[in-house]
């Protein structure tokens, strides 16, 4: 979409939006077209982050980000939708409204599910859900080494179920995930003790 194509469909959102009576303050309505311009500028370019934005952020304010995407994430909400709703409705973020008043918009807009990757010694700030996208390496399957005949690979697939399994003494996680050649894969202890056999996807 061009950007004028992209004015026009926000403009007649926003007109829905009077028409139901909910019209959008003109800070809202700045908010969610700087949010779309955004989003189309990073697919036009094609070309994904150099660097990991969460690397931006001091080390008391990662923990604090952190800590807030894990609350969020165990509360089965989403963290950015939660971090856009408070912007929209200007609410106070509580312990994470610096993200808004240091970082803002396009700091948030290229947060990717990958770049938490780097930090999952924090014990997983984002769970799985159904239809997440994401990388399983050959080692689940086969011997590999850095060095040896087999090598480790990394195959797309997508999650399509997420179980807890629990019982008196100890619980797991268990995936099946789908691969794009229609096979499916059940991994076991996915958070547990095959966290380094997966990866989000990049794109």
């Amino acid at each position: 979409m061009t950007p004028d194509e992209i004015e026009t469909a926000m403009q007649a959102a926003f007109n829905s939006c009077d028409a139901v009576g909910c019209p959008l303050t003109d800070a809202q309505k700045e908010i969610l077209l700087q949010f779309v311009e955004q989003i189309q500028e990073n697919s036009n370019s094609g070309a994904s982050d150099v660097t990991n934005p969460l690397d931006e952020l001091s080390p008391e304010e990662l923990e604090v980000f952190l800590e807030f995407v894990k609350s969020q994430e165990q509360r089965n909400r989403t963290w950015k939708v939660q971090l856009l709703n408070d912007w929209l409705l200007e609410n106070d973020s509580g312990t994470v409204q610096f993200i808004r008043q240091r970082y803002g918009l396009e700091w948030l807009n290229r947060v990717e599910s990958y770049h938490f990757d780097k930090y999952c010694y924090l014990e997983d700030a984002l769970k799985l859900k159904v239809g997440d996208r994401i990388e399983i390496c050959n080692a689940l399957w086969e011997w590999v080494q850095e060095d040896g005949p087999c090598k480790p690979e990394w195959f797309p697939s997508i999650v399509i179920q997420v179980d807890e399994i629990s019982n008196r003494a100890n619980s797991c996680t268990n995936c099946v995930v789908r691969f794009f050649n229609g096979a499916e894969y059940e991994i076991q202890g996915i958070y547990e003790w095959n966290r380094y056999n997966w990866r989000w996807c990049q794109r």
